[in-house]
């Protein structure tokens, strides 16, 4: 039977997901086989497993961390928001439906031989399992029906660290607060503090944690610095997404710079897509909420429409908030524009959910692509490989390069040449955006836009080097020196194992290892 420890945080974004995927690998180096899990999960950020079914990417995260393939059995649960009373449940990788936060509430005990059977199967496979928490195990709201903070802990007879962040004040109350809301045996379970995301020297926090032992008897084990560790983030309270726009997440250098601007919808999801960019330091990449965001940019090199869990909704929020035609504009300008998943068919002529499966409704779209999209109950998921095509002559460097990524949607896109938009005034006509290994064609391409259903899609180096290579030779920029530029960039893979390592050492130099295996029991 497999040991286990238990991550829970004070409050959710306390850095959890970060911690789980930082022990775990500092045990992957110690030479035990590890795995992640986290009973509920709610995130829209998703990914799809080997087999064809969906978790959460924070899970798909630590799995690599651990250096295992992601499995659904280590994210049972799948909250995936919909609205701001409503989710879409999906349990071992399958859609059960929607659910609003009441019905969810009042049956979600009902799901704990799922997550048991789950944890089982793990359990079959690894010497240590390092579970996450939710939110804050404090939510005396939540805490009847509990099935992801203590509550999983008792279940699984697990004990439990406690993660306060100090980047956002008062963490000894935190930590002291939240201990004081649990019952006896709870507070038995929780075998020590850390104090994460300090800036500064550690010394200027005594007496602090010598107090705070004395208040509750729970040692602290340690005071995580405030990482810059580039690791896919989990929700929407992502600092990626409140960036500075026109600072990005990476410096741009001397004279060459890119400049890509993604839309920040109300209900973007996957925006995990995009980390792949960050890797380049003259690549200037910005989430934009609104018309003034944009304007400050001016036109940038390429606008990115990511995938949302309520396509409808968003397109409508695209349109009342005057971000549709001030895209249009910037298109108009010269400016190149990728949808992806949602964003896709954000990109046609018309959405429409009669089915009602992401909350029902019907919209025009920018308009830009000569499709339309019909939402129907069944999701596609599916890890893919496809051939990019003969795209139109403003994308035709791109052609031939062989894609991997995954499809997670639930709405049908067809092609229309007549549906409205002016591809003439283009030149070049339309064409799919590639041809998938089962002879489908996926997406749309016309002028300086594309379309695809292609989640993952710039994790193939080829692609997203030939694309950088495309934006910045149009804007004047020589092969020479963006081949320069690019020759030193580590692989997609091994970047991210780069960062795993740089949180493993963070870790194993700031945290008590040596008393967190005696409290495993390792």
């Amino acid at each position: 039977m497999a040991k286990n420890l238990m991550i829970q945080g004070t409050m959710s974004n306390a850095g959890k997901s970060l911690l789980t995927a930082g022990i775990l690998r500092v045990l992957r180096q110690d030479g035990f086989v590890v795995a992640p899990f986290k009973s509920q999960n709610m995130a829209l950020n998703s990914c799809i497993t080997e087999d064809g079914l969906e978790m959460g990417r924070a899970q798909v995260m630590q799995a690599e961390a651990a250096g295992i393939e992601p499995q659904v059995c280590m994210n049972p649960i799948l909250l995936k928001p919909t609205s701001d009373v409503g989710s879409q449940l999906i349990v071992h990788g399958r859609v059960r439906g929607n659910y609003s936060a009441r019905d969810y509430f009042q049956m979600k005990k009902t799901l704990i031989p799922d997550i048991l059977s789950a944890y089982d199967e793990l359990q079959k496979q690894a010497d240590v399992i390092v579970i996450e928490g939710a939110g804050s195990p404090a939510e005396i709201n939540l805490k009847e029906n509990d099935i992801v903070n203590m509550g999983l802990a008792e279940l699984l007879d697990a004990p439990v660290l406690l993660v306060g962040d100090i980047d956002r004040g008062g963490v000894f109350a935190q930590l002291l607060g939240t201990v004081m809301w649990m019952e006896e045996e709870e507070k038995r379970r929780v075998k020590g503090f850390i104090i994460n995301k300090f800036r500064g020297d550690e010394k200027l926090l005594s007496p602090g944690p010598e107090l705070l032992y004395h208040r509750c008897g729970i040692p602290t084990l340690g005071v995580m610095p405030y990482l810059k560790v580039q690791i896919d983030d989990e929700d929407s309270l992502a600092e990626s997404l409140t960036a500075a726009p026109g600072g990005g997440t990476a410096q741009r250098t001397g004279a060459l710079s890119l400049a890509i601007a993604v839309v920040r919808l109300p209900h973007i999801s996957n925006f995990t897509d995009f980390t792949p960019l960050t890797r380049y330091p003259f690549v200037s990449l910005s989430y934009v909420a609104d018309t003034v965001q944009l304007e400050r940019l001016g036109t940038p090199d390429l606008i990115i429409l990511p995938g949302t869990k309520n396509t409808v909704r968003d397109m409508e929020w695209l349109i009342s908030s005057g971000m549709e035609a001030a895209i249009q504009n910037r298109v108009s300008a010269g400016c190149r524009v990728i949808g992806i998943c949602g964003g896709y068919q954000m990109l046609g002529a018309a959405i429409t959910d009669e089915a009602g499966s992401e909350g029902g409704g019907a919209v025009r779209g920018m308009g830009l692509l000569p499709v339309t999209t019909v939402f129907t109950p069944e999701k596609r998921r599916a890890r893919i490989t496809g051939t990019v095509c003969g795209m139109p002559p403003r994308w035709h460097t791109l052609a031939g390069l062989v894609v991997k990524g995954y499809e997670i949607h639930m709405g049908d896109t067809l092609y229309h040449a007549d549906c409205g938009t002016d591809t003439a005034a283009e030149g070049g006509g339309s064409a799919p955006f590639c041809i998938l290994e089962d002879g489908r064609a996926d997406g749309c391409a016309v002028g300086r836009v594309f379309g695809t259903y292609l989640h993952g899609l710039l994790e193939t180096d080829e692609f997203t080097e030939r694309l950088l290579l495309l934006l910045g030779e149009e804007k004047g920029f020589s092969r020479h020196e963006l081949e320069k530029a690019m020759a030193d960039i580590a692989s997609h893979h091994a970047f991210k194992e780069s960062q795993y390592n740089l949180l493993a050492d963070a870790v194993r130099a700031h945290l008590d290892m040596e008393r967190i295996r005696e409290i495993i029991g390792i």
